[in-house]
């Protein structure tokens, strides 16, 4: 009994950490982006900062320290898989954190309702999922609260929402493309050896935007540059990547998406607070209530999914373990909202991922052996 409260209190604590830095990433890059703060307005900069740190931590983790060992990557899986993967996270990051400069980080958090929606008009494009009837009328509710709650918008700026709503559809179809791609490939990472192989990429497609689009503001605006406030959100976007994967490997489907949707109310809250100039009307609420109802029913749907399809006849200390396996490899229905909090958490989970097993973050030989992956996928 003492073993199992000992279990759930560490649990606790790593949701906890999780809930505190996922809403302290976004706030604090809403914060420094802000003209109205520290006034950094160049997302593109802020996301290439984050990716070079990512990039040289895991560079040092995998060669220097040797925690992980890197898996047998081959020129042909890097240009057709880490390629395109790390272009749409790119694009993802790179649309979220813009959306910053418009609208609020309350706004942002309704629009995220949205993930389940582009997820699933992905998946059907690419054919790894099939329109249903049951999950389209969840995808109507949600888009008609997303609506709701943005006629309810006080400050409704129509580049930022398509900012937003443009990174959270390159994130659908990056985490579809790596259902694909990688899977099919047989090829797992954790969050370091992803980080180590896609940071890197996702630099190199960023900065010909930044070229284009930063470098000459960049030039001529006189933009103050404290190393500090910046190592310190870079390392907040990288504790928040192994958080995430702490979370995973500890808990369930239904616990991480409570989690989730716990932080969102409470960013909302907490973003009123901070920034008072973005305000929440009744009508946002009303329709992000409804856009929720949506989310909590689709997600129920895919956990009744990910069940049916293993229902069968075994011995009850089997089942029972196995519902617990299968409560685990759901987590990963749930999709932490990254889109523009600098996390890179989410790189290589899919929404609909019903064979990854997320294992705790240890210092084992057995985290990125590619040779073990048929057997046991086990995903960030």
């Amino acid at each position: 009994m003492a073993m199992i409260s000992k279990t759930l209190v560490f649990t606790y604590i790593y949701l906890l950490i999780y809930i505190i830095l996922s809403s302290g990433v976004i706030l604090y890059n809403k914060w420094v982006l802000s003209p109205k703060y520290f006034n950094f307005p160049f997302p593109i900069t802020l996301t290439m900062i984050h990716m070079a740190f990512s990039g040289i931590v895991s560079f040092f983790l995998v060669r220097v320290f040797k925690v992980v060992s890197p898996v047998k990557m081959t020129f042909e899986i890097y240009a057709t898989c880490v390629i395109p993967i790390s272009a749409f996270f790119a694009a993802s990051l790179w649309f979220g954190n813009t959306a910053y400069l418009y609208i609020s980080v309350a706004f942002i958090q309704m629009l995220k309702a949205l993930m389940p929606v582009a997820t699933f008009i992905m998946a059907v494009l690419c054919g790894t999922d099939k329109a249903r009837c049951d999950v389209f009328l969840n995808m109507l509710v949600v888009s008609v609260g997303v609506v709701v709650s943005s006629y309810g918008e006080i400050h409704f700026n129509v580049v930022g929402t398509v900012y937003q709503v443009t990174g959270i559809f390159a994130e659908a179809l990056r985490l579809v493309l790596t259902q694909v791609l990688l899977q099919k490939k047989g090829l797992t990472l954790n969050p370091i050896t992803s980080l180590y192989y896609i940071a890197p990429c996702s630099f190199v497609f960023l900065f010909v935007p930044w070229y284009l689009l930063e470098k000459p503001g960049m030039e001529v605006s006189q933009i103050q540059f404290n190393f500090w406030i910046f190592f310190s959100n870079a390392l907040c976007a990288l504790a928040l990547n192994f958080s995430i994967f702490l979370v995973i490997g500890r808990t369930g489907a239904v616990t991480i998406r409570v989690a989730g949707v716990l932080k969102d109310w409470i960013l909302i809250a907490l973003s009123t607070v901070i920034f008072p100039e973005s305000t929440i009307t009744g009508m946002n609420i009303i329709g992000y209530a409804i856009a929720l109802c949506g989310v909590v029913m689709y997600n129920y749907l895919k956990v009744r999914d990910v069940r049916a399809s293993s229902q069968l006849p075994e011995a009850a200390p089997e089942r029972m373990v196995k519902d617990w396996k299968l409560d685990k490899k759901a987590s990963d229905i749930y999709v932490p909202n990254n889109g523009g909090d600098g996390s890179t958490a989410n790189i290589l989970s899919s929404s609909d991922a019903a064979d990854e097993e997320a294992q705790p973050l240890v210092a084992s030989s057995r985290l990125s052996h590619v040779g073990r992956t048929q057997a046991s996928n086990h995903g960030g």
